[in-house]
């Protein structure tokens, strides 16, 4: 699991839900070569804020989306902003998932879940086939 988000407090609470699942959890607090890195992890499901310091979610998303690599990995976005043009530019740009903060816990570990069920390589529960 791959999660870029520069909020803390966001990044913990995410981080603790998917660990007590069995998640193991790589965070980066910022934009700048998030892409790269999700070449190099190769995770089951990348969550990704909107707003980030270095390069946006669009653009990381975008860049994800133009590397053969990177592809076709399951991302969830998330947001503070819920209007209905930021969840069509997050499509646009081939977000999976949407989710809008605040979250409930039960719907990240869902949507989590759901997108890795086709993934079989990555950083996913510890004990499964997608373990790096």
């Amino acid at each position: 699991m791959l999660l870029i988000e520069d909020e803390e407090n966001i990044a913990e609470a995410i981080r603790f839900i998917l660990t007590r699942d069995g998640w193991q959890v790589v965070h980066l607090a910022e934009g700048r070569g998030a892409a790269r890195r999700a070449a190099e992890l190769m995770p089951a499901v990348v969550i990704l804020d909107t707003m980030l310091p270095g390069a946006s979610g669009l653009e990381i998303l975008a860049e994800m989306r133009s590397n053969l690599l990177t592809a076709h990995l399951p991302v969830v976005m998330l947001t503070a902003k819920s209007q209905p043009r930021d969840r069509e530019a997050a499509e646009r740009a081939g977000a999976d998932r949407f989710l809008a903060k605040p979250f409930a816990n039960a719907d990240i570990l869902a949507v989590v879940r759901e997108l890795a069920a086709g993934r079989k390589t990555g950083l996913g529960p510890s004990g499964g086939a997608a373990v790096a």
